[in-house]
């Protein structure tokens, strides 16, 4: 009953709440961006699945400039990620405009993370459970490691909260999630300033 009906109900009014006690707020951090990303823009807009695949397009705080090199090459991300977008994005403000995707009803405020139209074809038939449900602002594979651990690990954790969405999850998962955020945990992978892109199932 709560993942087919109160997870919806509870959604829309937190989020709703939250955009109406934050609104402020975001706008303050939009015009920041919008200087440090030197005209770039302050917000992020990206084709990602949502539930049973249906696409969307998720609402992000841009942390990035649109710099190129001398050949018109995109500049790597931890070249183009300025301090304030490092700031922005290690506290998850950056996540914070999402709160409109899940007032519309293409997000939830707990599940699976949206990533890439581009990775659909690569999941297996156990990893493409993860779209069974709305997917998150933050979610159970956030909570156990985030950016830190394999895609394989990721996935693992995203179908176990499919088979194990409850309000005791969700409630756990919040609170996970504010520690890890205070402690400013798991921010990046090993490797780079982002996850490195998801290249199939070997």
């Amino acid at each position: 009953m709560y993942k087919h009906f109160f997870k919806r109900i509870l959604d829309f009014l937190i989020s709703l709440i939250a955009l109406l006690l934050l609104g402020w707020f975001l706008i303050i951090v939009a015009i920041w961006l919008h200087f440090a990303n030197k005209g770039a823009g302050a917000f992020f807009f990206q084709e990602r699945p949502g539930k049973d695949e249906k696409i969307f397009k998720v609402i992000k705080f841009k942390t990035m400039t649109d710099e190129r090199d001398a050949d018109g090459n995109m500049l790597p991300d931890e070249q183009r990620l300025t301090r304030v977008g490092k700031f922005v994005r290690s506290t998850s403000i950056d996540e914070l405009p999402q709160l409109i995707n899940v007032l519309k009803g293409d997000m939830s405020l707990i599940g699976p993370r949206p990533l890439l139209v581009e990775y659909l074809p690569l999941y297996n038939e156990e990893q493409r459970r993860r779209h069974e449900v709305r997917p998150g602002i933050s979610g159970w594979a956030q909570c156990h490691g985030r950016n830190a651990i394999s895609w394989a690990e990721k996935f693992k954790l995203d179908v176990w909260y499919v088979d194990h969405c409850s309000l005791w999850t969700d409630i756990k998962v919040v609170f996970i999630t504010i520690k890890n955020v205070l402690m400013r945990k798991d921010i990046n992978s090993a490797t780079s300033a982002t996850m490195e892109s998801f290249e199939g199932n070997n």
